[in-house]
């Protein structure tokens, strides 16, 4: 009889791996020895009965801008895919390389590793012509061409046209990134959009080209936009898109669900943040697509029992970028030090960012609706030179204590915070986090390395969460982290 078994893998350190599941080639044995085997390994917690590899979900807890691709980026050294799922253009995230800084918005984190397969999900919304944007500056950073090679976007994606831009160019109130991502998921629920897979049939039908432009215009004209669109130009626009990136197009969710049936080590990247999301987020004031757990796989197009890990990426103290309402908002002296030592300027908008107290009112919000098996804690070393620092435990709403995130939005705009005090820590300098950040990875100290008052901060998170922060970034560069004992 043949037997296929997972086990545990351990870093050289004796510590759990990135990537905790192996496979273990089938093995011969008869009935006897098959239950001999199986019994001792399943009791012993080294196995796990599955036929295919779990994969690991990496979301954002708050409102976005948590750090997530550096996370991706460092995961994906064991990675074999690392999947977009849900988002478009108006993703942003930033990964450092010694001196060198990648900016990115369409491609997975993991494109800086020439191993790790890239996909761009049935849950995306692509603009074609910012992809190309990103990839001829990954080509210019000294990259591949990896479109068709390892990059493949999916056939159930939809098209950003520039359509969709002006469109959404003319929605002041909720301040979205102009992106066109609102209106490009309008149209997906209209069932009025264009996918990937459709583009050929499309082409070949000039009707269809024609009754776009038509309802097109009709929008553009009942929103009080001047612009308008041409049957020549939205054609030449579908031919250069299929001639660029048709090759790049597959059915990606059987590719993954394939991988993982193989043994290989897949990364959902979530883009936005767990508050943005379009059902569990500050609505309005939100993204246009699902940014939580249950979309990961959804979004992939993989069945939700591949997942057996989902990391939350927590900043040390929260911002968010536009308008909504935000209690445990600063604009003292404290918030201006928040923003300018954690240079929190919007990656995808280049808007500055408002900046406050972590809070954790909203954070169990997230918690319950994702299921975080651990958190990932971010730029902890921009909270260094603040004498006292205060963590958000719930709001005063017109006299009333709450400690469950308000889904009224009125509510969350009159909220006044309760906080708790923690004694600050001095600042150190990049070069002294970093090199804190390696001595602890040679040591095998993990966060002992760090100021007390800094532990004292992450064990209060880690009490008011009920779960463990496994990991604590301390500067912007790939190796300024440092992963618990």
């Amino acid at each position: 009889m043949q037997i296929h078994l997972w086990r545990l893998r351990f870093s050289a350190s004796g510590k759990r791996a990135m990537n905790p599941w192996t496979h273990v080639p089938f093995i011969t044995a008869s009935d006897e020895e098959e239950a001999c085997i199986v019994t001792k390994a399943l009791f012993k917690g080294l196995i796990r009965p599955r036929l295919i590899m779990p994969a690991t979900v990496v979301l954002g807890a708050q409102w976005g801008d948590e750090g997530k691709g550096k996370l991706v980026d460092q995961l994906a050294s064991e990675a074999d895919w690392v999947v977009r799922f849900q988002g478009g253009s108006n993703a942003g995230h930033t990964i450092v390389i010694g001196e060198r800084k990648l900016a990115f918005h369409h491609l997975p984190s993991g494109i800086t590793y020439s191993h790790c397969n890239l996909v761009l999900g049935d849950g995306m919304v692509i603009d074609p012509w910012k992809l190309e944007q990103e990839l001829d500056s990954w080509f210019a950073f000294g990259g591949e061409r990896p479109e068709g090679e390892r990059l493949f976007i999916s056939e159930r994606a939809h098209i950003t046209l520039p359509y969709h831009r002006i469109l959404d160019g003319a929605d002041k109130e909720i301040g979205t990134t102009g992106r066109g991502i609102g209106p490009t998921y309008s149209d997906a629920i209209n069932r009025i959009g264009i996918r990937f897979v459709d583009l050929p049939s499309v082409l070949s039908d000039d009707s269809k080209i024609t009754s776009m432009v038509t309802r097109m215009n009709k929008q553009l004209i009942a929103a009080n936009l001047e612009a308008s669109i041409d049957e020549s130009s939205l054609k030449s626009d579908l031919e250069w898109i299929q001639s660029r990136f048709g090759f790049s197009v597959r059915p990606t969710g059987v590719m993954i669900d394939h991988s993982l049936k193989r043994g290989e080590f897949v990364l959902l990247e979530g883009a936005q943040g767990a508050l943005l999301d379009i059902s569990q987020g500050t609505y309005p004031y939100v993204t246009s697509s699902v940014t939580s757990r249950a979309n990961a796989t959804h979004g992939a197009g993989i069945h939700p029992g591949h997942v057996n890990r989902c990391i939350g990426v927590v900043k040390a103290y929260t911002t968010r970028v536009g308008h909504g309402p935000f209690p445990a908002e600063l604009t003292d002296e404290v918030g201006k030090h928040l923003g300018e030592v954690g240079h929190e300027f919007g990656t995808t908008t280049g808007r500055p960012r408002r900046c406050g107290w972590l809070d954790i009112v909203p954070l169990r919000h997230a918690m319950r609706v994702n299921g975080f098996d651990e958190v990932v804690l971010t730029k902890l070393d921009v909270l260094g030179g603040i004498d006292e620092i205060e963590i958000v435990i719930g709001y005063d709403v017109e006299g009333a204590q709450v400690h469950e995130f308000p889904s009224d939005i009125g509510a969350l705009k009159t909220a006044t915070p309760i906080t708790m005090k923690l004694p600050g820590f001095s600042p150190l300098s990049l070069d002294e986090w970093l090199k804190l950040s390696r001595e602890a990875r040679a040591t095998g100290q993990g966060y002992s390395v760090l100021p007390p008052e800094a532990q004292v901060y992450i064990d209060t998170i880690e009490k008011l969460l009920g779960i463990p922060v496994t990991s604590v970034g301390v500067g912007p560069d790939r190796e300024a982290s440092i992963e618990k004992s």
